[in-house]
């Protein structure tokens, strides 16, 4: 009985030991995901609340680097390039630092985003890129940090900072219809070369239809002209002799092995020698 009440005492203090209080967070974590006409936009940061404090100027200094948040710095990402006040900035995620001023703010997006708090100060190598924006007073209070994206266009939207009674936004460009001509021009053109020769593949290793293999690796053949690569050429030789055409097959290979022999591809010349020999090529 004693070494059982001992056990269930060890059992109590282990279990008292590893647990853990769990609390709110004081500045509660927000992940903001938004399309913006083609392009992944993903904001990251940490949201503190006014709580009766005067804000700017005060708790956030003014002319001082701050990490737009709190905790560990605020994080951007960009699924495609954009512009951010017509100025360009490369896909990828960012930190978002700012000074901010009574009239305007300076908003820096920096390549070193996996950190805590503003750097001392700023390393010109990882400033991406540095743009100013207009504050606007507001008529009421905000009382949680908010970053939002508004405004949505097709082709843009606005970057808002809210805090307090301060609003500040910049333009965020976004290269959709770029994306959605070319998008256009291809899916118009009908499909590439390469579509064709991957669709022959398919039905010559799946055993389907052959005739219509032969007819989409021709498509693809006639598509790259002169610059046939030996692979696809290989497959027009191998779909060529599959649905008999044994003088189709050996001219294809004879084309495959010259441009393999000049690309210095040593597997596709012993396949292609192998073939030609297999099919009494002369």
């Amino acid at each position: 009985m004693k070494k059982l009440l001992l056990a269930l005492l060890a059992i109590a203090f282990s279990i008292g030991t590893n647990a853990q209080i769990k609390t709110p967070a004081p500045s509660p974590f927000s992940k903001l995901e938004q399309k913006v006409g083609l392009t992944d936009v993903t904001i990251e940061y940490s949201r503190p609340g006014v709580k009766d404090r005067s804000i700017f100027g005060n708790v956030v200094p003014y002319g001082k680097l701050w990490r737009t948040g709190a905790n560990a710095r605020t994080k951007i990402t960009f699924s495609t390039d954009v512009t951010i006040a017509e100025q360009p900035l490369k896909a990828g995620t960012y930190a978002i630092l700012s000074v901010p001023n009574k009239d305007s703010w300076d908003i820096i997006f920096y390549t070193e985003y996996n950190a805590g708090g503003a750097p001392a100060e700023l390393d010109a190598d990882k400033v991406a890129l540095k743009v100013t924006g207009k504050v606007y007073p507001i008529p009421f209070n905000v009382e949680t940090f908010t970053i939002d994206l508004n405004s949505l266009r097709n082709s843009s939207a606005t970057l808002e900072f809210l805090w307090e009674k301060t609003y500040v936004s910049v333009n965020l460009g976004v290269p959709t219809d770029a994306a959605v001509e070319k998008s256009i021009e291809a899916v118009m053109a009908g499909p590439s070369a390469n579509d064709y020769q991957l669709a022959a593949q398919y039905y010559l290793n799946e055993g389907k239809d052959i005739s219509k293999a032969k007819e989409w690796i021709d498509k693809a053949v006639e598509k790259t002209g002169d610059k046939t690569p030996f692979w696809f050429l290989r497959r027009k030789a191998l779909i060529y002799a599959k649905a008999g055409d044994k003088k189709g097959a050996i001219e294809a290979a004879k084309l495959s092995l010259e441009g393999a022999k000049k690309a210095g591809n040593a597997d596709y010349v012993k396949m292609n020698e192998e073939s030609l020999k297999e099919w009494g090529a002369k």
